[in-house]
């Protein structure tokens, strides 16, 4: 999928990309870079929205920890748009859910200030046990 552009909304300096349905092997570097040509454009703040995305694999994962390694050291804050279940357990099993925060829309990881991810201070993790 070499070449692929997701899109990105430019608010000021807040950048929001729309990342695909699903990410894994196939396409998660083309997202890493495409994630890092945004935080390159000078993004302060720079949000991924996964909330049409219902499968991440490792790859996926890994492109989005390698992401903000880098917003990290450039300043740069990195949030993620999560709603669906599975990817919301992955992020949990995986740690990244404690590494970046995780916002059930966009207008909320626009407006919400770090740390304060889901209404209440409620964490993604807290609903992805599949009900058990």
């Amino acid at each position: 999928m070499s070449g692929e552009r997701y899109p990105v909304l430019w608010i000021g300096q807040v950048a929001v990309v729309t990342l695909p349905a699903e990410i894994d092997v196939t396409n998660a570097d083309p997202i890493r870079e495409e994630l890092l040509a945004v935080l390159n454009q000078g993004a302060v703040l720079l949000v991924a929205d996964m909330s049409k995305t219902d499968f991440c694999d490792s790859s996926g994962v890994s492109a989005l920890v390698r992401v903000f390694r880098h917003a990290a050291t450039s300043a740069t804050a990195l949030r993620l748009v999560v709603t669906t279940p599975a990817v919301l357990r992955v992020l949990s099993i995986t740690g990244v859910d404690r590494l970046v925060d995780v916002y059930p829309s966009v207008a909320a990881s626009v407006a919400g200030p770090p740390g304060q991810a889901w209404p209440g201070g409620a964490t993604a993790k807290a609903d992805t046990d599949g009900g058990a």
